[in-house]
């Protein structure tokens, strides 16, 4: 089940929605907590019933581990007790932390570690080709977190009710945001949370819509040209080439953001607001401003959790360096178990060094070219990060350089069928449209896409004020359009899915 899909948005979302609120009319709170746990747990095994168990007793494990953490920080020694006993919870959250890891690293790196194994020496291990449980990298991050804020005494008020639905909680369970316990922990024990909230049920229903929009209209759109161009096989002249690599950065970004616009605005629907994970990326300036922006609670996650417990900025210039570029390999890792994500994230710890270095010349640039330079680095890094092979990323590269081929360039063709929308719209759009203008269409669309997203606010800035007809017209237009699309697409995954 995923939010862009009937049974979710006819069904699932509106049964959960229903029944928690009615439960909490009945002032029976505890037993609309208990309908939300077990509803966040039934979209979860929706996927999957065989990880169910694992993901239960990761939540039991870590809870107990937090509470004795959170405990044992309050308890009063003497001072040399204390000492030893800080030293045994040290060993306590060294335990938690490495159990997570490597429940994390079994299910998700094996199979890339026994390879590379096989490769460099020469074995023949076999690989279990282990499936990977949905969601494991946001749950086992969101936990370590809560184990390392037990360790300072942060979470000693929290029952195991109010953790297991902080931890559940369907809109962000499957592919983030990374939510910290701090930002939401507090709002289910909250009173105000416990009634319909009709200002927030509008807002959440227009962020879900354009959400929905987002992934079902736009994203799965780009798609297929992204999919016709890296996967293919064909060598790429230049403008299929640059199609191709826009076509995925815009997909990537479209298919994202629309996931956490859809988890925000279902999120909102119980009154609970989760943090904002993207703010226009594609405005950034500079390499820095991006990361600010794009994905921001797994760059707060890095930040504070891995570069700075790494020595941050307070080693001195080169160990600075040092440590930004490790975090990003590391956070390229995150990503998935192939080299591809390494050299990903290695190629954005290195433009993240080169700006650091750049900003102590004190040679500002203009902000147009800052915009071009960032957007086209983030746009060739996005082709390793979507490649499966070196190969194929190289092949979209030349192409995107091969200058020769502009003036031989021959459009390709994507067939109807294969538009993630399909149907009698696109039967109609295609009479109109010459195969010329179907095979650079993607092109198009996203230098036209990149100048409307400049000047654009962002869907939560959208509802920072009081929704008005205005919006709500709006809203209902994207629904009913975004519906229409989703019911006749072929495309029915999230990309962060994969993660």
């Amino acid at each position: 089940m995923i939010f862009s899909s009937w049974q979710f948005i006819l069904v699932f979302l509106p049964f959960s929605f229903f029944v928690y609120f009615w439960l909490n009319y009945k002032r029976l709170v505890i037993a609309g907590k208990v309908w939300l746990v077990v509803a966040s747990l039934f979209f979860y095994a929706y996927w999957n019933i065989k990880y169910l168990p694992l993901i239960l007793v990761s939540i039991f494990l870590n809870f107990a581990i937090g509470t004795g953490l959170a405990q044992a920080h309050e308890q009063s020694l003497h001072r040399e007790q204390k000492i030893r006993h800080r030293i045994n919870r040290k060993v306590v959250l060294a335990t938690g932390i490495t159990a997570n890891l490597l429940l994390l690293g079994y299910y998700k790196y094996t199979d890339f570690l026994l390879g590379n194994v096989n490769l460099i020496f020469g074995t023949d291990l076999e690989l279990p080709q282990i499936t990977l449980p949905l969601a494991i990298s946001f749950f086992t991050f969101t936990q370590i977190v809560y184990l390392v804020d037990s360790y300072k005494g942060e979470t000693a008020e929290y029952d195991l009710l109010n953790y297991s639905l902080f931890v559940t909680f369907f809109p962000h369970l499957i592919a983030g945001p990374i939510v910290h316990h701090r930002q939401i922990m507090p709002q289910f024990s909250s009173q105000w949370t416990l009634i319909r909230r009709y200002s927030n049920i509008l807002k959440g229903l227009f962020i879900f819509s354009i959400g929905l929009f987002k992934k079902v209209v736009i994203a799965d759109s780009f798609a297929i040209w992204a999919t016709a161009g890296f996967d293919g096989g064909q060598p790429l002249d230049f403008f299929t080439a640059w199609a191709t690599s826009l076509s995925y950065t815009f997909q990537l970004y479209f298919d994202f953001s629309g996931y956490c616009d859809m988890a925000i605005g279902a999120s909102l629907l119980f009154n609970i607001w989760l943090p904002i994970n993207f703010n226009s990326p594609y405005k950034a300036l500079d390499i820095q401003d991006f990361w600010r922006r794009w994905h921001i609670t797994l760059s707060n996650f890095l930040r504070d959790y891995l570069y700075i417990p790494l020595g941050g900025n307070r080693c001195g210039k080169y160990r600075t360096y040092l440590n930004i570029f490790i975090t990003f390999v590391l956070g390229g890792l995150w990503h998935g178990a192939t080299w591809m994500f390494v050299i990903w994230g290695a190629m954005h710890g290195c433009a993240l060094v080169i700006h650091r270095f750049w900003k102590l010349l004190k040679y500002p640039l203009h902000s147009a070219l800052a915009w071009i330079l960032t957007f086209t680095f983030v746009n060739v890094a996005w082709v390793f990060f979507r490649a499966k092979t070196l190969d194929d990323a190289f092949r979209v590269l030349r192409g995107m350089v091969d200058f020769s081929s502009v003036l031989g360039h021959t459009a390709v063709v994507i067939p109807v069928a294969d538009l993630a929308w399909g149907g009698w719209l696109s039967d109609i759009l295609l009479k109109f449209m010459p195969a010329s203008f179907i095979g650079q269409f993607p092109i198009y669309l996203a230098i036209f896409a990149t100048f409307m997203l400049i000047p654009q606010k962002n869907s939560v800035e959208m509802v920072s004020e009081t929704i008005g007809m205005r919006e709500l017209a709006f809203s209902i237009v994207l629904s009913v359009t975004a519906m229409y699309f989703m019911l006749a697409a072929t495309s029915s995954v999230f990309l962060y899915f994969n993660f």
